[in-house]
């Protein structure tokens, strides 16, 4: 059974999922990889509730109770990765289309499904990804700072901070992208996704960048965020495209 809505203490990765719809299922899969600072994990509106509306619409959902890092970034970026392959591995008994499974994150958990799209290889590999209202950079004077001192350290390297921006590290082999956040966000600067979409089109990666006119930080799915409806029909509007 899900756990409560605020996870602090997560001493073993978790993945629930969620199948989809018969009815109406694609073949899609994502990988929901909620927020929280790398701290603890906002797992109820940034991860079942969003997984329950994916599986309505036809699309395999698995929400990932990943491990905090404390200074280890390996900790949840293997998490993510294990969680990328073992979807993957059960494709054919949950009816799912191998080469069509995305990760998605909102702010730290954007950051760590960004690092996945950029870093991993194989079946580690997104096919798209989705962010909401993402942590992308690690330098100093731009980064979310409470979420760079749990995922690098407080003594982290400019080699690790620039490994670690995502922004950074885009090729033209990144997955497509949709991206979501709030022009008034205030605890992470919306410059994160508005210079991620900037480095996906340089790179020549299709990608959706949709800035709200207010809405702050963590709406989620929340049905309260002024920009609910459209947010989701804008979602699965490009999911459906190929």
């Amino acid at each position: 059974e899900p756990e409560p809505n605020r996870i602090a203490d997560v001493s073993q990765a978790v993945l629930y999922i969620f199948p989809a719809d018969p009815a109406k299922a694609t073949g899609q899969a994502v990988v929901i990889c909620p927020g929280g600072g790398y701290v603890k994990l906002c797992i109820d509106y940034e991860g079942y509730d969003m997984a329950k509306w994916f599986a309505a619409n036809g699309i395999t959902a698995a929400v990932l109770k990943y491990r905090m890092p404390n200074g280890n970034r390996e900790v949840p970026i293997s998490d993510a990765e294990a969680a990328m392959r073992l979807v993957r591995a059960n494709a054919s008994s949950w009816h799912i289309n191998r080469n069509d499974v995305g990760i998605m994150g909102s702010s730290a958990g954007g950051h760590l499904a960004s690092v996945i799209a950029t870093h991993s290889t194989g079946d580690a590999k997104p096919n798209f990804q989705i962010l909401f209202y993402p942590v992308i950079t690690m330098l100093n004077g731009y980064a979310h700072q409470h979420s760079h001192d749990n995922f690098l350290g407080k003594d982290a390297t400019k080699k690790d901070e620039k490994e670690y921006s995502s922004d950074m590290q885009v090729t033209r082999v990144t997955p497509r992208a949709w991206i979501a956040l709030s022009d008034d966000d205030k605890a992470v600067m919306p410059s994160n996704g508005v210079n991620y979409y900037l480095e996906l089109y340089r790179h020549d990666v299709p990608a959706s960048l949709h800035v709200y006119p207010s809405g702050g930080h963590g709406w989620g799915i929340r049905p309260n965020f002024k920009f609910h409806a459209t947010m989701l029909q804008e979602l699965k509007d490009w999911l459906l495209q190929k």
